[in-house]
């Protein structure tokens, strides 16, 4: 290999010497590489890579990619820094993905993540890939920048330096850079108070804000996403809060009601507030907005699927805790009303809007056996009648139809409820249901065989279970839990003599 490498970089039409050499190290282990890595020159490589041939980009693309796992980030940073500036420039993007996932490497190293801070031509070129055609170069590009922005030295590169005005030449390229750099000032502000406020002062954030709150409704869908994720962090919260845009997008939706184009943006800012609300507390959030649980309601009744399915996982993300619960249940038969639309929705409607209803089922209905209460168990019991006139049926049903998801979500929904009394007393009632748990038949794939089990181990490690279904089925769920998930039962043979 090493030969071969010292063959092609004297060559002025190398094509027969990289064949052979990229067949060769096919064969050759990384290992071995390794040992060799000084003595391997890949100067001349990335030279040929500058040559307008396809066959021989493609294969010193492919080469260069094996040689470079052999060689340590920081030599690659000291050594390689011109060529993966012209990297980054190369009109074929596998060139620039290629170098790209170098610089990675090279940000990910302490030692090796100086030598690209100092380069601030390079750091300038991973800036203009995030405006790239391709979406695989600019992802890279954000990720990279995204790991620089880490250190004290990174922020500062990025955000105090000419290189911030790189940024916002590039943002100006369409509106799809705009909102990719906006999602890596997002990743950055994510990360700390420190990274918000070099953020904040860059002015970006606040253009984002406003692009938010602006009349423009298809941009203020897609930049509630990033405001979302801002806020699953303390800091976000608090600096949204502080900045007043919480109560503007509560505002918003306020006014949803007069605005014909609000389907466009109000999903994105429900899910805003579900999410705020398990982040925080969903009794204050709840008080402090009710247009937001109003709002849900109200989608609950909708005639569009996509508004049904916002407010069911809503619903589903509000009632994941306790507090969310008692929210719930202070709404009274208002909240009753929906739980009987979303059992009808998992009995009639699409096959993804059945799945997304029997999941937020699962996610209100589950309490950890060191939550319950006497109270909360009645409160469950209840709501669980008022899906539909059977349920522990209507899942059952829904369990058996022949769409593996269908049958792990409904399985879930047994699951989240298996280790509550009234629950139990259910199931071991209902004709033919244990006899159903027990059998490893009705299920054929790992995801079914996997769920079953969850339901079955959710049954077993109750504390009550013994009592209510008695001793021998008690023993047959733990011998099914011993067995595991993909136990077969084995068939026996008799020899015939003579046969």
């Amino acid at each position: 290999a090493l030969a071969l490498l010292r063959e092609v970089s004297r060559l002025e039409a190398p094509l027969e010497e990289l064949r052979a050499l990229h067949s060769v190290l096919q064969t050759v282990p990384l290992s071995e590489l390794r040992e060799q890595a000084a003595e391997l020159r890949l100067g001349p490589l990335f030279s040929l890579l500058n040559e307008n041939h396809r066959e021989q980009t493609t294969l010193c693309v492919s080469i260069l990619e094996r040689l470079l796992q052999a060689v340590e980030p920081v030599h690659v940073a000291r050594n390689l820094g011109a060529d993966l500036q012209r990297g980054l420039t190369h009109p074929n993007d596998s060139v620039k993905i290629l170098t790209l996932s170098q610089v990675g490497r090279i940000v990910e190293n302490s030692e090796a993540v100086t030598e690209i801070l100092n380069n601030a031509e390079l750091l300038k070129q991973i800036v203009y890939c995030i405006g790239g055609d391709n979406l695989s170069v600019a992802k890279a590009a954000i990720k990279s920048l995204s790991r620089i922005s880490l250190t004290q030295a990174g922020l500062e590169a990025l955000f105090e330096s000419n290189l911030l005005d790189d940024v916002k030449r590039v943002m100006k390229t369409n509106d799809v850079v705009r909102y990719r750099v906006y999602e890596l000032i997002v990743e950055i502000s994510s990360v700390s108070t420190e990274s918000l406020t070099y953020c904040t002062t860059s002015g970006l954030v606040t253009q984002l804000l406003r692009e938010l709150t602006g009349e423009d409704v298809l941009v203020r869908a897609t930049c509630i996403e990033m405001v979302t994720s801002l806020a699953y962090t303390h800091h976000g919260r608090q600096y949204l809060a502080q900045e007043g845009v919480i109560d503007q997008i509560s505002n918003i939706i306020v006014g949803a009601d007069s605005d014909p184009f609000s389907s466009f943006y109000l999903p994105g800012f429900v899910k805003f507030f579900g999410n705020l609300a398990i982040m925080d507390s969903p009794q204050q959030i709840c008080e402090r907005y009710p247009i937001f649980v109003e709002k849900v309601f109200e989608m609950t009744e909708s005639q569009d699927p996509t508004m049904i399915g916002v407010a069911v996982d809503t619903i589903g993300i509000l009632g994941s805790n306790v507090e969310g619960k008692q929210v719930l249940q202070k709404t009274g038969t208002r909240f009753e009303r929906l739980l009987m639309k979303i059992g009808y929705q998992a009995k009639n409607a699409s096959t993804e809007l059945k799945i997304r209803c029997l999941d937020a089922i699962s996610s209100i209905f589950y309490i950890p056996p060191e939550q319950q209460t006497d109270d909360l168990l009645r409160m469950t019991e209840s709501w669980f009648s008022s899906l539909s006139r059977d349920p522990l049926e209507l899942f059952r049903g829904i369990s058996n139809q022949p769409f593996p998801e269908l049958h792990c979500a409904a399985l879930k929904v047994f699951t989240a409820i298996a280790n509550q009394p009234w629950a139990q007393k259910l199931m071991f009632n209902s004709p033919g249901f244990v006899e159903y748990v027990m059998d490893r038949s009705v299920e054929h794939d790992k995801a079914s065989k996997d769920a079953k089990y969850e339901l079955v181990k959710a049954l077993a490690n109750s504390k009550t279970i013994a009592e209510i279904f008695g001793n021998p089925n008690y023993l047959r769920l733990r011998t099914y839990l011993s067995e595991g998930p993909y136990y077969v039962k084995p068939i026996s043979t008799t020899a015939v003599e003579g046969a």
